[in-house]
């Protein structure tokens, strides 16, 4: 499963997606909105994407995980619009026969997402105006991970 969604991420749906009698592992990574940011509190974010190409990035990566371990399924969802602190902004669930490659898969594919697939977000500050953050940089130029 592949999805960008302006609706609530569904966690046990993924769950449910990737979840099979083959796998002795399921591995759910989902990334929250934080409320603060370095010294900053947020107040909201906003995602965009240039849906027809994220779209195609993330089956990509799905299509390579699924090559490089040995995976029994992937789902990839990631939420557009705008998110109040603590909504889940992107899910990555993971399934396989075993934990180790379960958890390699999972982490490489946010991390890929975070460098590759075009969606963009505009952090809602209340002390001051919206600002695009570059993706995988902080504001002082220091890797965001």
């Amino acid at each position: 499963m592949i999805e960008l969604t302006y609706a609530p991420i569904r966690t046990q749906e993924l769950i449910d997606d990737v979840t099979s009698v083959r796998a002795g592992a399921v591995v759910l990574f989902l990334g929250t909105t934080r409320g603060v940011t370095g010294r900053r509190r947020t107040r909201a974010l906003d995602y965009e994407a240039y849906e027809p190409m994220a779209k195609t990035q993330l089956a990509e990566l799905r299509r390579e995980a699924l090559t490089r371990w040995p995976l029994e399924q992937v789902a990839i969802v990631h939420r557009l619009g705008y998110l109040l602190p603590k909504e889940p902004s992107v899910a990555v669930a993971v399934s396989a026969p075993h934990r180790k490659a379960a958890f390699e898969a999972g982490q490489w594919l946010i991390d890929r997402l975070k460098e590759v697939v075009p969606i963009w977000k505009k952090e809602h500050w209340d002390d001051g105006p919206p600002q695009w953050v570059m993706p995988g940089v902080d504001r002082e130029g220091a890797r965001d991970d």
